[in-house]
């Protein structure tokens, strides 16, 4: 498995993409890393169209065993961030 892109990596490759140069594409990225923070963590959804889509569930409160000792601990309600990856780049790995 390949390693994953560094932001340096990502922000260099976005730059190439955009004819721009590397402080433009970080704070396009920068920007866009805010604006999705924002909207999922406020209970909204952000679609990236191509790549999928980011949002907030809630889980509800549930019983989970400690590994270790085995003993059960009540866990409360909390909130997760999932992504549906999109058909479009599902297809375009399995090529």
């Amino acid at each position: 498995m390949a390693k994953p892109l560094t932001k340096t990596q990502l922000v260099t490759a976005l730059a190439d993409e955009m004819d721009s140069d590397k402080k433009s594409a970080n704070a396009a990225l920068d920007a866009i890393v805010s604006v999705i923070t924002k909207e999922v963590s406020g209970g909204g959804a952000v679609t990236l169209p191509g790549v999928g889509k980011i949002y907030c569930r809630e889980r509800p409160a549930r019983m989970v065993r400690n590994p270790a000792t085995g003993e059960q601990i009540h866990k409360d309600a909390d909130k997760v961030v999932k992504m549906t990856i999109a058909k479009a780049l599902k297809d375009s790995v399995n090529d």
